[in-house]
């Protein structure tokens, strides 16, 4: 039972019974996002990356997540859940998702989507029923590496304050670098906002922009290219814990907005 939307010649499919993963975005007929396997966009809460070796503390209390990165658990725990719909309409939808084992703490995650003709705006809001927990936020979509048309590959332009150093365990180290010339599998700091632009040459240039300060970007695979903006670096349940309370929810919101060349 997917979700459909359109705005103009924008078409987004959307499918919460798999982790209201954005299974497709069409522009004008073409598909952005790579399909198959890993595919279209999923979201990651209530952590975003590796936890180191699936572990982190709230307090005193230390918590053991399941391990799906060996040795680290990785991307939260809601793209793997069924996520109810709460409104839909022609050109926007909301779905929540109730957090629960094996996250160790009671609460629910809210996803908004919102298309317009020349733009997607996401919206994320995680709270918690009862205990205050540490929480992230963000988005993992796979964009197609070259759309089929006969085009060229799509080029990346950002500008990033640091680039968090990679350990050899995949995580960062603590240390704040120049950023390096890709491929990447890295995260990277940009405090005055996510803003980050992939143009496939003569067809489209797409922006993804967020208020989060940081981004991770993958390019290793050869269809695909992945902008994750996301409310903390890998690992951040760690090094950078942001308490989710009775009062104070996470909200992080990222648009993606395009023009054809």
């Amino acid at each position: 039972m997917q979700t459909r939307l359109t705005a103009g010649d924008a078409e987004l499919t959307i499918d919460p019974e798999h982790g209201c993963r954005i299974g497709s975005l069409r522009i004008g007929g073409t598909e952005l996002l790579r399909q198959g396997e890993r595919y279209g966009s999923f979201p990651m809460a209530p952590w975003c990356g590796r936890t180191e070796n699936g572990r982190f503390r709230n307090g005193a209390t230390t918590h053991q997540l399941p391990i799906n990165a060996a040795p680290h658990a990785i991307h939260g725990t809601v793209r793997d859940l069924a996520w109810k719909t709460a409104r839909t309409s022609a050109a926007e939808a909301v779905f929540t998702c109730e957090l629960g084992d094996p996250w160790p703490y009671k609460g629910r995650v809210t996803q908004v989507f919102e298309l317009a003709e020349d733009s997607l705006t996401l919206r994320f809001g995680v709270e918690t029923y009862d205990d205050s927990f540490p929480a992230q936020a963000g988005w993992h979509p796979w964009f197609l590496r070259n759309l089929g048309r006969g085009g060229q590959d799509v080029r990346l332009d950002f500008t990033p304050a640091w680039q968090e150093e990679r350990g050899e365990n995949h995580l960062p180290t603590g240390r704040r670098i120049d950023p390096l010339p890709g491929p990447w599998d890295d995260c990277f700091g940009m405090p005055g906002g996510v803003d980050v632009t992939l143009t496939w040459p003569e067809e489209l240039e797409l922006k993804v922009a967020s208020r989060a300060e940081w981004v991770v970007i993958y390019d290793e695979p050869e269809e695909a290219v992945c902008v994750e903006p996301q409310s903390g670096p890998p690992n951040g349940l760690n090094t950078h814990p942001r308490l989710v309370t009775p009062i104070d929810p996470l909200e992080v919101e990222s648009v993606w907005s395009w023009r054809r060349l």
